[in-house]
């Protein structure tokens, strides 16, 4: 239920970081794994979690700034269309 002493958001765990991956340990067992394997993946693991979140950040980035590019537009294109009285009224039934 806690991670590095805070509760959970919402009951899910928080993500984790490419340094509580690389800092994490196990307890030792009778018929345990190769400690330096065991570093090795985690490392590799750390490394690609890295890349990850940096590519998650950029691609944040890039959406920020589309949404920002249609926001422009919306507002450019509001600004040129005809105001509603301009319409001509349909006496028609559609």
């Amino acid at each position: 239920m806690y991670r590095g002493g805070q509760a959970y958001p919402a009951g899910y765990p928080g993500r984790l970081t490419p340094h509580e991956v690389r800092t994490r340990e196990f307890a030792a067992r009778r018929r345990g794994v190769d400690p330096v394997e065991v570093r090795e993946f985690q490392a590799r693991v750390a490394d690609e979690l890295a890349m990850l979140n940096e590519a998650v950040r950029l691609l944040s980035q890039e959406n920020d700034r589309v949404k920002r590019a249609l926001r422009d537009w919306q507002t450019m294109h509001a600004r040129e269309c005809r105001a509603p009285q301009e319409y001509q009224h349909n006496s028609g039934h559609w």
